[in-house]
């Protein structure tokens, strides 16, 4: 009878591949270290995630919301997410979570909402995590 011995772990190889839209070389990084196996887009503008179309409501769907809240009070892009997605099925809004927090970045760098993180002002750019949006 044969050892029962464990195979051992076999590192998946990290050459360069090539992204299916766009054709350019993407590499394998930390970031990319769980799904690297599955990875065929360099970005989420190439897997048809995003909603460039979709910017400018995002926008007025964040000023609307706050608008409805009480002074002082925030919301999370992700609700402005599901306001223009819709909720029918999780991958409806949830597409939309980062193109809500660009255009979170854009209205804070143009003055008129404050990211922040547990309820301290935040760079927009820098900030990682959930944050929330709040009217100045």
């Amino acid at each position: 009878m044969p050892d029962r011995r464990p195979k051992p772990e076999r590192e998946t190889p990290r050459k360069e591949r090539l992204c299916k839209t766009c054709r350019r070389p993407f590499a394998w990084n930390e970031g990319r270290a769980q799904d690297w196996d599955i990875a065929k887009y360099c970005s989420p503008q190439c897997s048809g995630q995003t909603a460039d179309d979709r910017t400018g409501e995002l926008e007025t769907a964040i000023l609307a919301l706050l608008a409805e809240r009480d002074p002082g009070k925030s919301i999370c892009p992700s609700e402005a997410a599901k306001l223009v997605g819709g909720t029918a099925t999780r991958h409806d809004w949830e597409c939309l979570m980062e193109p809500a927090r660009e255009a979170a970045r854009r209205l804070a760098r143009a003055g008129r909402v404050i990211v922040t993180q547990k309820d301290k002002p935040v760079d927009p750019v820098k900030a990682k995590g959930p944050v929330r949006l709040r009217l100045p």
